[in-house]
């Protein structure tokens, strides 16, 4: 199945805070560049611009992985991550694919085991 990289959305605050998580040790890791990778390609807009429905930094997404049930997290920096409270860090692999999604989009996202996941945005909230 061929699914393009959708484009995604960036509030300036976390493009400005997750930029400089990436100029420490952060961005010399493979999750660090690919997090990069998608800042890159990032439609940037004001934070009051942000729509509600795009995953940013301190918001609980619900989405389902190909295959697998619906998960719900909430994105967060990486001192701030906790499986147990549903608190993924934007450096772990799915929480770089989600960030910037919005609800309906979809993305093909390769998993450590080096295969392929879809993942698709179901609802996010604040």
């Amino acid at each position: 199945m061929s699914i393009q990289q959708p484009s995604i959305t960036v509030s300036t605050r976390d493009l400005e805070r997750l930029s400089t998580l990436l100029a420490g040790a952060a961005g010399q890791t493979e999750a660090g560049r690919a997090l990069e990778a998608e800042l890159d390609r990032a439609h940037v807009v004001e934070d009051d611009a942000l729509p509600g429905d795009v995953v940013a930094m301190h918001r609980r997404v619900r989405f389902s992985q190909e295959d697998g049930p619906c998960r719900e997290m909430t994105l967060v920096y990486p001192h701030e991550a906790d499986a147990e409270q549903g608190r993924i860090s934007v450096l772990a692999p799915v929480g770089s694919a989600l960030l910037g999604l919005s609800v309906g989009q979809r993305i093909r996202w390769p998993l450590p085991s080096g295969a392929h996941t879809i993942l698709t945005i179901e609802a996010v909230t604040a």
